[in-house]
């Protein structure tokens, strides 16, 4: 089974701007839907907080604290997708960033819930 991370908006998830937390992607994670093109088991959750400059660290320490490498980092769909966006960088940005730093294939967004 495909091991991933998720990457979710921590503004989001603290204020509850139509994202409550990373239920909706585990679910996604778990069943397969949105941007997952199968069921996956999802190894670490991570919260991007303002201003995204310890994603990548943090990234990387939820691998080693959970000594599972994953095959793909998932930026959810609330901070791919908010508004107004981030204002610190894109997500397209971010995953940019992610991948050359990590090597890790980043995927933009989890589910299409609303």
């Amino acid at each position: 089974m495909k091991k991933v991370t998720v990457v979710g908006c921590g503004a989001y998830m603290d204020s509850g701007y139509g994202c409550p937390g990373e239920w909706r992607c585990l679910k996604a994670a778990a069943l397969g839907e949105g941007n997952f093109q199968e069921p996956v088991q999802v190894t670490g959750f991570v919260k991007c907080e303002c201003p995204a400059r310890a994603m990548v660290p943090t990234v990387a320490m939820a691998s080693k604290m959970s000594e599972i490498k994953p095959d793909a980092i998932y930026l959810s769909s609330c901070l791919v997708n908010a508004k107004p966006g981030c204002p610190y960088g894109s997500a397209e940005e971010m995953a940019k960033l992610l991948q050359t730093k990590t090597g890790i294939p980043v995927i933009l967004g989890t589910h299409d819930y609303h």
